[in-house]
């Protein structure tokens, strides 16, 4: 690994939204930039035409946004045409591949149009030959030849010409000296018949120019690699440090796909999950603190993480792990951080108000401080905050169940007892509410039950006394003795 000042980068193809995998090795890459003081790029790979939209990039944008995974060189730094998208650097990936075939690394293939097929990788390469055959390539026809062809304009591919001995090995920060046999390597296309460069020569272009220092990406690009290192040998600069991390699995043990449900980060935004908790959770995919502690702010993980914390073996996505760590973050987070999450939630659900940025902000804290502990997601925030804020809509199974007309007299008793309190707050109201049922000959627990069904119209509700608290002396009163009407014969 090179001694220069750390230099990384997350490189994207918008193809498609932030999806989880893609989010985590971003996140690993920012970890340690801000751990070390470097850098950290942000590099669009759209030269995929076909696939690659305005709006998929947006995407990864606004999921690097949400996560708080700010850059500091790409996409929006520098100007509109910073060289951060790949599109706008085609002509150097095709200066490079002529440099390589200038230098005997390369040649030109004159065989096939050179159509562009899958890999493994889900990058797309022209067709590649499985034997070395160099039939009809500049490696064997004439110079007089070669320049017949391009002054015709003969299509043809450059491919880069692996050493037919030896093995190309590279040491990896997460699974150690990786080798690969080159006799099991074929002679690459570095650029399409139609002008345009595969993975492998863009990527390494572009990180040569931008002189990263530590490649950080999944496993499956392991595979890459060994091309990757002769290209870099091959244009005489150092080859960075490589960490590949391990793949994310489904709880089936495949890999994480939508059939597992949401992948995109911003559906998980969508659903409810908090950024904090996001951020902690795919920290802990495949990488470890050395401690048992699961809870991380970000500025926590960036002070404790480190490539040798990463796992090789697979991380699991637990969609339970993920519910209940949110709920942890949201009863951790304070109040303006939780408020501005929540708030487009309370605004979707009709619950926002103008007076919750000023003079009721107290109110909306100390209801939200109840709301906390129930919350596993945003969406739970305005589902408990409506029946504090609304008329009461009851239940008629809870009603049925709970205010009994012997349950309607203890009521109006609590009601009264309540409206004569010295000291209205939650140990006191507990007081009053329990010894009004134990003066009545009622359960205490029965009674309490039919104390909420009055005050929320349902039977589930944040903590009783403390509920009845925050509605106040005048509210509480008229819901109790509303709930008590509901009991009486008509």
């Amino acid at each position: 690994m090179s001694t220069a000042p750390l230099r990384v980068r997350f490189a994207p193809s918008p193809t498609g939204y932030l999806h989880v995998g893609g989010a985590r090795t971003a996140l690993f890459n920012w970890l340690l930039a801000r751990r070390t003081g470097g850098t950290f790029v942000l590099r669009i790979e759209d030269t995929d035409m076909e696939r690659s939209s305005d709006a998929m990039v947006q995407g990864i944008l606004d999921g690097m946004s949400w996560l708080g995974l700010t850059w500091d060189e790409g996409p929006q730094v520098g100007g509109p045409h910073a060289p951060y998208f790949q599109s706008q650097r085609l002509d150097r990936y095709r200066a490079v591949a002529a440099q390589l075939v200038a230098s005997g690394h390369a040649y030109y293939d004159y065989r096939t149009a050179a159509p562009r097929t899958k890999t493994a990788d889900g990058e797309e390469t022209p067709d590649t030959f499985g034997t070395k055959s160099y039939e009809d390539t500049s490696l064997t026809l004439t110079a007089d030849e070669v320049a017949a062809r391009e002054a015709a304009g003969m299509p043809r591919a450059i491919r880069f010409r692996v050493p037919a001995e030896g093995r190309t090995v590279f040491p990896d920060a997460v699974h150690g000296e990786i080798g690969f046999d080159n006799a099991g390597l074929e002679d690459f296309v570095i650029l399409r018949s139609d002008g345009y460069p595969t993975y492998h020569l863009s990527v390494v272009v572009d990180d040569m120019d931008m002189q990263i220092t530590q490649v950080i990406r999944g496993d499956d690009h392991i595979s890459n690699t060994p091309k990757q290192v002769l290209l870099y040998e091959a244009l005489g600069v150092p080859v960075p440090g490589f960490a590949h991390v391990p793949l994310i699995l489904g709880p089936d043990k495949k890999r994480l796909s939508k059939r597992h449900g949401a992948t995109s980060v911003m559906e998980y935004s969508a659903q409810g999950i908090v950024p904090e908790a996001m951020v902690n959770f795919l920290a802990l995919l495949g990488w470890s603190p050395g401690t048992d502690q699961e809870l991380f702010s970000a500025a926590e993980l960036v002070e404790r993480f480190d490539l040798e914390g990463i796992s090789g073996g697979n991380a699991v996505f637990n969609p339970e792990k993920l519910e209940w760590m949110n709920n942890q973050h949201i009863m951790l987070l304070p109040d303006d951080v939780l408020i501005a999450h929540a708030r487009p939630w309370l605004v979707e659900a009709g619950l926002w108000r103008d007076a919750y940025d000023g003079e009721a902000r107290p109110w909306l804290v100390r209801a939200l401080t109840l709301l906390r502990p129930r919350a596993k997601r945003l969406g739970d925030i305005p589902e408990g905050l409506g029946p504090l804020v609304r008329p009461v809509t009851f239940d008629p199974a809870a009603v049925a169940r709970h205010l009994t007309a012997e349950m309607a007299q203890h009521l109006e008793t609590l009601a009264e007892r309540l409206a004569v309190l010295p000291t209205f707050d939650a140990p006191s109201i507990e007081q009053v509410v329990r010894g009004t049922a134990e003066a009545g000959g009622v359960k205490a627990g029965a009674f309490m039950q039919a104390v909420r069904v009055s005050l929320v119209g349902r039977t589930v509700s944040p903590g009783l006394f403390e509920t009845i608290e925050l509605l106040g002396l005048d509210e509480s009163l008229a819901r109790i003795r509303a709930g008590a009407r509901q009991a009486q014969p008509a």
